[in-house]
């Protein structure tokens, strides 16, 4: 898995400012109060893809003892400015989140706004998974969610949307791959960032989201210890219809389970 979000990373807060983060922790927050166990002995919530931390920063501020991790520099970058400004001890660590590898274990895993459709095969999401559960303590929490198939083939599919930021243009492309396997959607951003007087500096981004079905995200969930508690529309956390366009799901760790030897390709 390449390192996206690089030029991206000073305009994504601009892009997904129709996200209240506040809000988004809060309710996560509530479903995390609902499910976790009593006896939890750390406080401890790792922020997984975590990009400019705008959601660290708000769960930091409910009492969490916040770790962020994120494979991208130029978006950890924006989130330490971040942490800068608010001065909120949150630990930042740049780490591809198929070799999660931490320090301790935590109590609480949160990994949203569909970072694992990111994922290039099952075999990522698995480890993924698996890392999850190395480092959870036993009963942790791990709430992700993921776009849905309605989302990638009625609203991404093959649509242009055009922004007009403050100092920049975006042209954002899709195109559904229909015949293979996962259906991904690969997104291309033009960013047109304006110059001197008339002139813009043209820079250009690309990477890919796929389907994860249901059924697969269930599978894998059950092999790599984790035990599936609800699964919730992720926007307004009400049971799924045919219309969801994100699930958000709930599942306890078994905590420390050894994954399987792996070896990751550099990239």
């Amino acid at each position: 898995m390449t390192a996206a979000y690089g030029f991206f990373a000073q305009y994504y807060d601009a892009l997904t400012k129709n996200v209240c983060y506040p809000e988004r922790a809060e309710a996560l927050n509530r479903l995390i109060e609902k499910w976790m166990r009593p006896d939890m002995p750390e406080h401890i919530l790792l922020d997984l893809a975590c990009g400019t931390g705008s959601l660290s920063e708000a769960f930091a501020r409910r009492g969490w003892d916040v770790i962020g991790v994120d494979c991208s520099e130029e978006m950890l970058s924006e989130a330490l400015d971040k942490k800068y400004d608010s001065g909120l001890p949150i630990q930042y660590l740049r780490q591809d989140m198929r070799r999660l590898d931490l320090y301790g274990t935590i109590a609480v895993t949160v990994c949203a706004l569909d970072s694992l459709n990111h994922l290039q095969s099952s075999g990522d999401v698995r480890r993924v998974m698996e890392r999850v559960n190395l480092f959870s303590e036993a009963g942790a929490l791990f709430l992700f969610d993921l776009n849905t198939e309605y989302k990638h083939r009625q609203l991404l599919a093959d649509q242009c949307f055009v922004y007009e930021l403050p100092d920049a243009v975006c042209v954002w492309q899709n195109h559904l791959r229909e015949n293979e396997p996962e259906c991904p959607v690969t997104i291309r951003l033009d960013f047109f960032a304006h110059t001197e007087g008339r002139h813009y500096v043209r820079e250009t981004e690309e990477f890919t989201e796929r389907i994860w079905q249901p059924e697969t995200v269930r599978r894998l969930l059950a092999e790599t210890g984790f035990t599936l508690l609800e699964v919730l529309d992720g926007d307004s956390y009400d049971t799924p219809t045919n219309l969801t366009q994100r699930l958000l799901y709930i599942a306890r760790a078994a905590g420390g389970q050894k994954p399987p030897a792996t070896v990751l390709p550099d990239e």
